[in-house]
């Protein structure tokens, strides 16, 4: 069997007694440390190489949501918080879960039996989007949440995407136009080019160019996009 080194991470010495005790009785766990805060838990992970970790949103200083940022993206993580509001729709890896305090003991056996799996992708069909949504994806090798509302363009890159947010800073995730145009609100997100996604909130002003295409400026974006003729009108009928 195999076993799966555990980092439990939670600002509350209790909560953390009570995970480690709910957890103590799955023998394909090996729990290897403990961790208050953000900054501790990151020094955990270079030590013992966890598998997965049982992460608090809610600590004081920076959030858990912060330490995806600073460690490997093949750590497995499960959130624990006391706070439904951060309930996400949107997580995209499959040994990823979301438990609520107090922990019931259904719903962590089911994180645990899906620690197991080896599909990093989930197998059930992905839902669309919504414009205030958190997107939980691998960004630049590491997980990251991503606010939908925050890309102003994305581009393809090879068998990648380039997403570009207004904290002017571009990622690259392996994800195709293809399904960021499935997924994406319709009504805020456009197509205007074979390898370009725009959102349509970020326009400042659109110019006739050559050959019956148009030249697109975004906020912040120094240099124009290319529309299209054939994707001209689905910006037209978005405006109405």
């Amino acid at each position: 069997m195999k076993k799966f080194k555990v980092l439990i991470v939670d600002d509350e010495r209790l909560a953390r007694k009570d995970i480690r005790s709910k957890l103590s009785v799955y023998n394909n766990l090996d729990i290897v440390a403990e961790a208050e805060d953000v900054k501790s838990a990151v020094g955990e992970v270079n030590k013992h190489s966890p598998d997965v970790i049982f992460l608090d949103i809610q600590m004081p200083g920076e959030s858990g949501f912060e330490l995806l940022d600073r460690i490997p993206a093949n750590i497995k993580i499960i959130f624990v918080t006391a706070y439904d509001e951060y309930a996400i729709r949107a997580f995209e890896i499959n040994a990823l879960d979301y438990l609520l305090k107090p922990i019931e003991p259904e719903r962590l056996e089911q994180s645990i039996a899906r620690l197991g799996e080896t599909s990093v992708e989930k197998k059930h069909e992905l839902k669309t989007l919504e414009y205030d949504d958190h997107l939980l994806l691998v960004l630049d090798n590491h997980l990251k949440f991503l606010k939908i509302n925050t890309i102003i363009y994305i581009s393809a890159c090879g068998n990648y995407s380039e997403v570009f947010t207004s904290n002017q800073k571009k990622s690259l995730t392996l994800k195709s136009l293809k399904e960021w145009e499935t997924r994406l609100p319709a009504n805020s997100f456009c197509r205007i080019h074979r390898s370009t996604i725009i959102n349509i909130n970020f326009i400042e002003r659109i110019e006739d160019w050559m050959n019956y295409s148009y030249r697109v400026y975004l906020k912040d974006i120094k240099e124009p996009f290319v529309l299209s003729r054939r994707y001209a009108l689905k910006l037209k009928e978005i405006f109405g």
